[in-house]
């Protein structure tokens, strides 16, 4: 049984080794970094980043990629400040930009997915599109003059900050669930592992192509909404390098890039463990220009093990049932 169960989560157990070794170094050499301030810091400042990876997460299971998240969550953090100021009740800003975003997904989704266009190719235009596009409408200006209660929802700074924690572990929750448990979960994986027997099996992976970038572009604008409400006002250049940091996320975690294979779990692991370096290497007193350097040998240590955790698979998969000769 155990062994089973470690078969079961040997794509998750590298990100996850890890983050427990980088914390027990920590606790040794700066306990002071276990403090419930920064702990709660830390869980602010990747709660978006967090959404945005659960979505990533959808789309490289079914083997596809986006790479325009980035501007999108730019977009839609405008989106929510200019519709604050023009009296939008602030309840309403999460589900204007849930709609907004997942618009935006899907239109890359239709391109992709009913079009059949390469998924680096269209985010990548779509990157450059939606970023140019914000950057001329708003001149790089800044959304400020927001109303009193735009910040943090109008609640308690306290209570705000952890109704945010809180929705993006619960959506984190509900879609390890869903992948586990409903039938479109399975068509993820369906789609990822081999799109044509999925077809052949009643499964359209064009439809769940489309869904997948939507439901990411939906959680974008959910990420937007929720971190525009912590500041006073909004920047237009929101979101910066946000692609790189959830891809890697999900790759460390163990999702094959190739689709097919992963769970949320990994994922949540692989960015607590890249979202944790930064701030573990201040307290550690290492000069925090190291971080990136850091998180891309992490990424490539994980497209290595994916590697030959893949080619591991495939071998137990042609030779381990077979059977001694007998006689």
């Amino acid at each position: 049984m155990k062994a089973r169960r470690h078969r079961q989560f040997r794509r998750e157990l590298p990100p996850a080794a890890a983050l427990a070794a980088l914390l027990l170094i920590v606790a040794l050499a700066a306990p002071s970094f276990f403090t419930a301030g920064n702990l709660r810091d830390l869980a602010l400042n990747n709660a978006a980043a967090l959404l945005v990876a659960i979505g990533m997460t959808l789309v490289i299971l079914v083997g596809e990629i986006d790479i325009s998240v980035a501007s999108q969550f730019a977009v839609c953090s405008v989106a929510a400040g200019l519709l604050a100021k023009s009296g939008t009740p602030i309840p309403l800003l999460p589900v204007a930009m849930l709609l907004i975003g997942a618009t935006m997904g899907a239109l890359n989704g239709a391109l992709v997915g009913v079009l059949g266009l390469p998924s680096i190719i269209v985010t990548l235009a779509m990157f450059v599109a939606w970023r140019d596009g914000l950057r001329w409408a708003t001149e790089g200006a800044w959304v400020q003059d927001l109303p009193n209660d735009f910040q943090w929802l109008g609640l308690a700074p306290d209570a705000a900050q952890m109704l945010i924690v809180a929705i993006a572990i619960a959506v984190l929750v509900s879609f390890a669930w869903g992948l586990r448990s409903l039938g479109a979960g399975r068509a993820l994986y369906a789609v990822g592992s081999d799109a044509e027997a999925a077809r052949l099996a009643g499964v359209e992976p064009s439809r769940v192509v489309l869904g997948a970038f939507a439901v990411l572009g939906a959680l974008v604008g959910l990420a937007a909404t929720l971190n525009a409400v912590r500041f006073t006002s909004v920047p237009s250049n929101a979101g910066m390098g946000l692609e790189l940091k959830t891809i890697a996320a999900v790759v460390v975690g163990g999702t094959a890039i190739t689709g097919g294979r992963g769970r949320l779990i990994g994922t949540f692991a692989g960015l607590a463990l890249l979202g944790t370096v930064g701030t573990a290497l201040t307290f550690l007193g290492i000069n925090p220009f190291w971080e990136k350097a850091i998180q891309g040998a992490i990424m490539l240590a994980a497209l290595v093990s994916d590697v030959v955790i893949g080619r591991l698979e495939l071998h137990v998969r042609l030779f381990g049932r077979a059977r001694p000769a007998v006689g």
